[in-house]
């Protein structure tokens, strides 16, 4: 077997980075525009120009906001949008068909780079708009007599560290192969980039509603509804991390979804209930359910697609929402982590009826102890995060700077701490799987067949494991979307048989995957041959006894196998920097706009905030 699964590095071209001309042109027109976009900044700085100005300022007429935030608020809501969409379709597209031929080959791409460098120009917009004018008393200084808001330098920020993905992701193909997973380490980046970048736009929202001032007329219903999308948004770019569980192919075990459901469910909807009030929770979760219920709808029946499901969050939506009717609304940072106990507990029981509904993997009963041990520290620290970000937004005074950086520390800490017990698998030594398989009448003239499986030993599973089922992926998006998942009737122990018929020839991918508590392995059924990677096909045999191996060589083959790990260290820990440094602007930023406030002038030693 080790031979079947070996690749010929020096026929591996197509697994690599994008063709040598693609990355030329896309460098060149990335260049052009930049020069462009650079070039109108600067003669609207010099007073050369006119028409950016206006455009600016009948935005903000529209908005009733400063035209430093208006202009770029509307084009960061399009840019982050269009990004989502292409997300989602592109991840949809490589479980249905697999690798690209190429970078442009790619539509999905298209819509990810546009709204990608729209979160960049968003930000650089608001940084450059203002002339002669400092934009809120939080402002930098960057010459003598101009200033740029602290939301525009965050999106910016965090918008260039998302575009750094593509062609950091492009040398990470080149020297590791193709990690056809969402949390290869330049994927998190760009999804990063983009999730916290709603930030940026809520500390925009709030810079300029200090800038007009108490007398300024109220907000319209569209401005209203624009303030629940920002949060809406914000739950979304955290939810995003979670998309290989809403696809039903996640590469890692099953004890991330909850922890990552309740995280993002505490920092969202905490910072939407304190800044927003009552409701706010409730309103965020339901908008963000019309929105990605739209491009799900979008992506899969319309465009033949894989389905995705996602979470609604309906469940730690009430929770957070009954909490903020106690006493603990007027203590924010108690009420962030008492809340995001509440979401990690009940809130993840009620999410879980919906999970066990339509997901394609349910969470059994056997997954609560260690999914608790990992959700509930993290969502109470990320709640304990919501509430400082709430807070900020609200004017109301952080606590003392080394305890907000402390919470803020402690909750990268138990973050990563969570996940590396998480990313802890083992695969059974010595264990097999007899396959026996009976062809079925196919469509499309594709083979299938349907299987009778043993497992050796016969206990290898427990009796509730978390999956045990068979998967076929990337088999062309006119087959069944390209995806199969049968999750396989037990017979007893370690005896299995398939519910329906699984494809076996052509370019599908076929294995039986198992998950149960820690072992996490798999054993290939069907692999279609790939010359542009040098792996050989893995024949469906009638009758087949085959080890378990882990999953990741079967489901990224195009890995090259042969790089030191000392070489993947170093590339993971350059992201984790760049990570860091991102989370650290974005902190850097709440903590700028506690500590200037309307009227407050240069900050002073001040007493700290009832937490």
């Amino acid at each position: 077997m080790t031979e079947v699964f070996a690749q010929d590095l020096t026929a591996q071209d197509e697994g690599g980075g994008a063709a040598i001309g693609e990355v030329v042109g896309l460098s060149l027109a990335a260049a052009v525009v930049a020069a462009v976009l650079l070039w109108i900044g600067w003669l609207h700085r010099a007073h050369r120009i006119d028409w950016l100005a206006a455009l600016a300022g009948w935005a903000g007429r529209r908005f009733k906001r400063p035209p430093w935030v208006a202009l770029p608020i509307a084009v960061f809501i399009a840019s982050i949008i269009c990004a989502l969409f292409g997300f989602i379709w592109d991840v949809s597209l490589h479980i249905g068909n697999g690798r690209d031929d190429g970078a442009l080959a790619n539509p999905a791409h298209y819509f990810i780079l546009f709204g990608l460098f729209g979160i960049f120009v968003a930000g650089c917009t608001a940084v450059v708009l203002p002339r002669g004018e400092r934009p809120g008393p939080a402002a930098v200084r960057i010459t003598d007599n101009w200033y740029a808001p602290v939301g525009g330098l965050v999106m910016a920020g965090c918008g260039l560290y998302a575009l750094l993905g593509f062609p950091l992701d492009d040398i990470w193909h080149r020297i590791f192969g193709q990690d056809v997973t969402l949390w290869g380490p330049t994927h998190l980046m760009m999804i990063g980039g983009a999730g916290f970048s709603t930030l940026a736009a809520a500390y925009l929202e709030v810079e300029g509603k200090r800038a007009v001032g108490p007398d300024a007329p109220r907000d319209g219903i569209f401005l209203t509804f624009v303030q629940y999308l920002a949060f809406a948004g914000v739950l979304i770019g955290m939810s995003v991390y979670q998309i290989e569980f809403d696809f039903g192919v996640p590469q890692f075990r099953q004890v991330f979804q909850p922890m990552l459901i309740a995280a993002a469910a505490a920092l969202a909807l905490v910072a939407a209930r304190i800044f927003l009030g009552r409701g706010a929770a409730l309103l965020a979760a339901l908008i963000a359910i019309g929105l990605r219920g739209i491009v799900a709808f979008l992506v899969g029946p319309v465009l033949d697609a894989p389905v995705n499901w996602f979470p609604l969050y309906l469940g730690p939506a009430l929770v957070v929402e009954l909490l903020g009717l106690t006493a603990l609304a007027r203590r924010p940072v108690l009420f962030g982590a008492v809340a995001g106990l509440g979401v990690a507990t009940a809130g993840l029981w009620i999410e879980s009826w919906w999970i066990n509904a339509v997901y394609p993997n349910p969470w059994p009963a056997g997954l609560w102890p260690e999914a608790l041990a990992m959700a509930v520290p993290v969502a109470v620290l990320t709640g304990v995060c919501g509430a400082l970000i709430g807070m900020v937004l609200t004017g109301r005074r952080l606590p003392r700077r080394a305890v907000s950086i402390g919470l803020v520390v402690l909750t990268v800490l138990a973050i990563g701490g969570a996940a590396a017990n998480g990313l802890r698998y083992q695969v059974p030594e010595n264990a097999t799987a007899t396959i026996m398989l009976t062809d079925v009448a196919g469509t499309d003239g594709r083979r299938s067949a349907v299987a009778e499986i043993h497992l050796a030993p016969s206990g290898l599973l427990g009796a509730d494991p978390n999956w045990v089922a068979v998967l076929g992926w990337q088999g062309g998006l006119a087959n069944d979307r390209g995806i199969v998942i049968d999750h396989l009737e037990r017979l007893g122990p370690g005896h299995y048989r398939s519910t329906g018929p699984m494809p076996v020839s052509g370019s599908w991918k076929t294995l039986l995957r198992v998950h149960d508590g820690r072992t996490l392995a798999a054993v290939p059924i069907y692999l279609a041959g790939d010359p542009g990677i040098g792996a050989e096909e893995v024949p469906a045999e009638a009758s087949m006894q085959r080890p378990f191996v882990a999953e990741t060589t079967i489901l990224q083959r195009e890995r090259s196998p042969d790089i030191p790990a000392s070489l993947w260290l170093i590339g993971c820990l350059v992201v984790l920097v760049c990570s860091l440094a991102m989370v650290a602007g974005i902190s850097w930023g709440a903590g700028r706009l506690d500590r200037y406030k309307p009227g407050a002038g240069e900050p002073a030693n001040r007493p700290a905030a009832q937490v």
